[in-house]
């Protein structure tokens, strides 16, 4: 977060934009040892106020704001995309 920060502030004269995205649990290859596992899930699960995993695609919406025009004024973020985890 921290570097996300730093690396704004030093590169917005050059009208570089710096922004992260903090992913939350997220239904992927990666994540299937977790995701499909029932007996994780009862213990993971409680803990998401949304009360599910997230697709792919609802990071890639994130993503998506974040290098669009519509970000145009947005650096230095670290966008949470994590169905209220850290609320």
């Amino acid at each position: 977060i921290a570097m996300t920060q730093s690396f704004a502030k030093e590169l917005a004269p050059c009208h570089i934009r710096v922004n992260a995205i903090l992913p939350g649990y997220t239904e992927t290859k990666f994540s299937a040892a977790l995701t499909q596992n029932p007996d994780i899930l009862k213990m993971v699960l409680p803990t998401i106020p949304m009360g599910r995993i997230a697709k792919p695609e609802e990071m890639a919406g994130a993503v998506l704001y974040l290098v669009s025009d519509a970000a145009s004024y947005t650096t230095g973020i670290c966008l949470a995309v994590d169905g209220g985890l850290l609320a």
